[in-house]
C-alpha cells in the first residue's frame, strides 16, 4: 500500500515539475465568450488600393 502511494507522490510531484516549466499554462479549464489571445494578436490585412487611388 506504502508503494501505491508513494508512486502517486512521485508522479504528481514529477507533473508539477514539468506543468511549471512549460512556460504560461492555463489550467483554468475552457473560457467562453473570451477572446483567444492569439485571435487578438492577428493583424487585420490591409485595405486594397482602390482604382481611384491606383491613378
Amino acid at each position: 500500500m506504502w508503494k501505491i502511494v508513494l508512486g502517486f507522490a512521485l508522479f504528481a510531484a514529477l507533473a508539477l515539475y514539468i506543468l511549471s516549466k512549460g512556460g504560461d499554462i492555463d489550467m483554468g479549464g475552457e473560457k467562453h465568450g473570451e477572446q483567444a489571445p492569439v485571435a487578438a494578436e492577428v493583424e487585420k490585412p490591409a485595405p486594397a488600393a482602390t482604382a481611384s487611388e491606383a491613378k
